[in-house]
């Protein structure tokens, strides 16, 4: 007896099993929400799914044929549940649809009989056409409402369509009337909702457990303890069994894709990639290579691993792949019970046939390599060098050399009444602030190839921007060095090249920060262009001042002094007159004019310093970046 009686439970649980993949329950009549158990929501986005009758007028007892189908076209769904429903209160189920095609539609009996379709198995559906009969004593407007589920944990509830106007059988349909319309129009009737779709929505599945049941790994840094990853890996070791989820909807990428490296750099790793085609979401093996840098399909076997689940929803891919614990990748071993690695999780906006592009919306590496089988926090690579080289040109051109240029053009022949180390002081400053952006720039460019390890494969010109100002500072001093006397003939030649090649250097530089900002890897925040911006404008403001009140202290002696000569506006000239060959009134307008300039530069060298250490800040010291889209897009949803 016994055991007959667990023979029946077994069968009862196994038929309970396998109802939702045959179609939906009359339990789920009332609310129409799939019990795909675990409390999955349903989605709140906009579906692409559409619900469209073939004609807006139709007689009582007439046939009625609705399309299920998406927009844009060919993406597929799995389930479907569709009832007709009086558009007025209380909403009742009304009409009887037909089993016109028994492989896709069953009936089910909600309120009445075959007053409901849903679908008969999970095999992926692009479109599905049914047939509705109006019952035969109704008249009024009818709104037809589905819930399509396009994965296990992808599904819309209540989705309506444009009402149908149901008329009395002896009533003549305007001609056009039965016209199909065009998909993009909706309702203006308040649609029936489902009780339960008002729920709380809860956090995305694919954060549960991450520390306590299996490792997560996602970026930006800190993105999974808030469950707002642009990308994110999950690793679950079930036995032998190692199952990799990717997902990934920031910016709407064109590919997800996780790889396991020995050595944390690109090249010779094998990958798993996730790639949305033709309505569906497929998955790859692939190889990344070096010389050049980038992956390809081509000789990877195709059988290491096998797709569990996937779905591709507002821009969102998603997968679940079970990979072998032990393959040969190009002549490799991958061994993921014995041996260790480290995680490389990438996104970008565009494939090609055989091969992913470049990840261009993110990367990122775990810190050391771990087996894959330690449930604890994947931590990210340190990033300690890239931001120290942030850190090093920011303060080396955007303040100490913004600062040192500003003082050799307006403070040469003021800044002299007092001496430093034996030089006039402002010949003190400017070396001091000239070597300092110096060695900042050389610091930095030490740093970043010691980080990248060679040159960057980023299309982006920071790079080359960035060796282009490094040259140019480097030749600087040594140019100076070598600067003819001043009373020499070639000295005006030294002049302009020295101003020239600092200047073109300022310039370069800080067109190259402007490019960081864009880098993926760089972490900074969109609005730290704004910043730089403001920097920008109150430099050009600064010394536009500078040069009118400088122009204006040599129009005055000028005039006083009653001078025929020729006051030229060369840039290397210098901006005020001699101290020495002044009157004592001219001496007293200097003085007010060097209070003035001495005035500029303190407000210059506050407002400089505070930017530098915001800046510095912001690279450095915090990934604001991060906690400022998590709140954005936490308060966006």
């Amino acid at each position: 007896m016994l055991p007959l009686l667990c023979l029946a439970l077994v069968l009862s649980t196994l038929h309970s099993s396998n109802a939702l993949p045959n179609g939906a329950p009359t339990s789920v009549c009332d609310n129409m929400l799939p019990f795909h158990g675990g409390g999955i929501p349903a989605l709140t986005t906009k579906t692409p799914f559409l619900i469209t009758p073939q004609s807006s007028v139709i007689g009582s007892g007439q046939l009625l044929k609705i399309d299920i189908e998406s927009f844009p076209a060919n993406i597929v769904f799995k389930g479907y549940m569709i009832q007709a429903r009086s558009a007025d209160p209380p909403h009742n189920i009304v009409g009887r649809f037909e089993n016109s095609d028994a492989a896709a539609i069953k009936l089910i009996d909600c309120e009445a009989a075959g007053d409901t379709a849903t679908h008969t198995s999970t095999s992926p559906k692009q479109e599905l056409t049914l047939e509705w009969t109006a019952p035969d004593n109704f008249v009024g407007d009818v709104i037809f409402n589905a819930t399509i589920a396009q994965d296990y944990d992808k599904f819309w509830v209540g989705i309506p369509s444009e009402k149908v106007r149901v008329v009395a059988s002896s009533s003549t349909v305007a001609p056009g009337q039965t016209t199909r319309r065009t998909p993009a129009t909706t309702t203006t009737v308040p649609p029936y909702r489902p009780a339960q779709t008002s729920a709380p929505v809860a956090s995305d599945p694919i954060y549960n457990g991450c520390g306590e049941t299996k490792g997560c790994f996602g970026f930006p840094e800190g993105c999974v303890e808030s469950g707002n990853c642009r990308a994110v890996t999950t690793i679950t070791v079930l036995g032998n069994r190692y199952v990799f989820e990717m997902k990934a909807g920031h910016n709407r990428p064109a590919y997800v894709a996780v790889g396991l490296s020995n050595d944390a750099k690109m090249g010779d790793d094998s990958v798993i990639e996730c790639v949305p085609e033709q309505g569906t979401v497929n998955a790859y093996a692939s190889w990344t290579t070096v010389g050049p840098y980038g992956s390809t399909r081509l000789g990877v076997p195709q059988n290491i691993f096998s797709l569990v689940e996937k779905s591709h929803n507002d821009g969102t891919i998603y997968c679940k792949v079970e990979r072998d614990a032990v393959s040969m990748v190009k002549g490799q071993k991958f061994d993921l019970v014995n041996e260790k690695f480290h995680l490389l999780l990438a996104s970008g906006s565009s494939v090609e046939s055989t091969n992913v592009n470049y990840h261009d919306i993110g990367r990122h590496v775990s810190g050391s390599p771990q087996s894959l089988a330690e449930v604890g926090p994947v931590q990210g690579s340190s990033k300690l060098l890239l931001r120290l080289h942030g850190a090093f040109m920011i303060t080396a051109w955007i303040g100490t050399a913004s600062l040192g240029i500003l003082i050799a053009r307006y403070f040469r022949q003021t800044w002299v009444g007092s001496q430093m180390c034996g030089k006039d002081q402002w010949f003190a400053w400017h070396r001091f602030l000239m070597v300092l952006t110096w060695a900042l720039t050389v610091a930095g460019i030490v740093v970043i190839f010691v980080e990248i390890g060679g040159w960057s494969q980023v299309r982006n010109p920071h790079a080359i921007l960035g060796i282009v100002t490094t040259v140019l500072c480097f030749l600087q001093p040594i140019g100076a060095f070598f600067r003819p006397h001043p009373g020499s003939s070639k000295r005006p030649i030294f002049n302009w090249l020295h101003w020239l090649g600092g200047n073109l250097a300022h310039v370069i530089a800080i067109v190259a920060i402007f490019f960081a900002v864009q880098l993926q890897k760089a972490e900074l925040p969109d609005w730290m262009d704004f910043i730089l911006v403001a920097f920008v404008a109150f430099h050009v403001l600064m010394h536009l001042l500078l040069s009118i009140f400088s122009w204006i202290q040599i129009g005055g002696c000028v005039s006083e002094r009653r001078s025929s000569q020729r006051v030229t506006s060369f840039p290397m000239a210098d901006m005020t007159p001699s101290r020495n060959s002044m009157s004592s009134s001219e001496r007293k307008q200097d003085a007010a004019f060097s209070g003035f300039r001495k005035s500029m530069l303190f407000l210059y060298v506050l407002i400089v310093l505070g930017l530098v250490i915001a800046l510095v800040v912001i690279v450095v010291l915090a990934p604001i970046e991060t906690a400022y889209n998590n709140i954005k897009d936490q308060i966006m949803n």
